[in-house]
């Protein structure tokens, strides 16, 4: 159902209008409802001179009855690592009672809906299939229908929406960083996504949401957007959002992608890898959004990233280059690299030498196959 690059203040180089920012389109349906919010940092409705106010807040100083929120990975304010558990709390400034949907709990339970007679979904994507918001957004939906709650996402733009590439996810390799036969990127918002989750009969037995998708207004897939607000803490920039569909793969390696620096998602390094090839060094340390990173404390050669031109596709020569010069390749690959690229082929590839066009190549069956199930729930251009 359908109602009708380094700076992160800059809302869009065009007069994008976010769904949060149309209440006119969602308010009356809050009306004298019980309202579930799922939310983080992310969710906020603009104001003038580059302020914002977060969306619970607003509902709540237009007396909407919010009775709890959900938060998902990274927790409500968003600031818990990567992975990190995040207890159920109240949220200080609210008073609001915060259930976590990271860790055991991923999926709200009946006696967490028992007093729920609405879903709101309000939380910046940066559209790449293992960034688990969209996990989340999969068990939100599939929990509201099997208790009959209508849910309402108010859509967000996607910073990677200009492009779609990546193997197609393998059912073996299903896991909470990717639940669903897409590719890594796949070219669509949030609110296009849940629609293609609900229509494709992606939730458990078959069940169907009672979906309402306040739409974006001058907007398309082509157009730029640079997040207001870092949509988790080692997503710091523009910079970081766009590469990281290439340097996550890094994640299932002993290479480090960043974290425990100030360039998250834009350098990589390692212990292992040849000084004598690298141009670039740094040591990991504890920070905000890495108490632990990998390789804390030791010296990583590698490469800085941040002057890289933009980019519209996934780049694989950095990871091929990294396994093709570490000392010992028997230890390179994690067994998480399969759950990140959602197939066993891409670490066989790399391991035979296979080219990245040739990879790539191997790719394109599966992306245009995914392009014309994408095209039916399209709302944008």
């Amino acid at each position: 159902m359908l109602f009708g690059i380094n700076t992160f203040f800059a809302q869009s180089t065009t007069d994008i209008k976010i769904a949060a920012n149309q209440t006119e389109k969602y308010l009356p349906l809050l009306q004298d409802k019980k309202v579930g919010v799922v939310a983080n940092q992310t969710s906020i409705i603009y104001k003038e001179n580059k302020k914002y106010i977060h969306l619970v807040d607003s509902l709540l100083n237009r007396d909407i009855a919010i009775q709890k929120v959900f938060s998902p990975e990274h927790g409500f304010r968003g600031n818990a690592d990567a992975g990190e558990h995040v207890k159920n709390a109240l949220d200080k400034k609210t008073g609001l009672p915060i259930i976590s949907l990271y860790g055991k709990n991923k999926k709200p339970n009946a006696e967490q809906l028992a007093d729920i007679d609405i879903i709101l979904f309000d939380i910046q994507d940066v559209g790449v299939r293992f960034y688990t918001y969209i996990s989340t957004l999969h068990y939100v939906m599939e929990a509201a229908a099997e208790a009959n709650i209508p849910v309402i996402v108010l859509d967000r733009p996607n910073p990677n929406a200009h492009y779609i590439d990546g193997p197609i996810l393998e059912e073996a390799h299903k896991s909470f960083v990717g639940m669903h036969p897409v590719p890594i990127v796949y070219g669509m918002t949030i609110g296009e996504y849940a629609c293609m989750i609900n229509e494709e009969k992606w939730l458990k037995n078959n069940v169907s949401c009672q979906l309402t998708i306040i739409p974006l207004e001058n907007y398309t897939h082509q157009t730029s957007y640079e997040l207001p607000i870092k949509p988790s803490p080692n997503l710091p920039n523009a910079k970081a959002i766009n590469l990281y569909p290439s340097l996550c793969f890094f994640e299932g390696t002993n290479v480090n992608a960043g974290r425990g620096t100030t360039k998250q998602f834009q350098v990589f390094g390692s212990p292992w890898l040849a000084k004598n090839h690298f141009d670039y060094q740094y040591t990991p340390q504890p920070n905000f959004g890495a108490k632990n990173p990998k390789n804390k404390g030791k010296l990583c050669y590698g490469r800085n990233l941040e002057n890289t031109s933009y980019l519209n596709h996934i780049e694989l020569k950095w990871l091929i280059e990294a396994y093709q010069n570490t000392k010992n390749k028997n230890l390179f690959f994690t067994n998480f690299f399969e759950k990140l690229a959602g197939t066993s082929a891409l670490r066989k590839q790399i391991e035979t030498h296979t080219t990245a066009s040739e990879i790539r190549k191997s790719w394109q069956k599966g992306i245009d196959n995914f392009k014309k199930t994408r095209s039916k729930y399209l709302i944008y251009k």
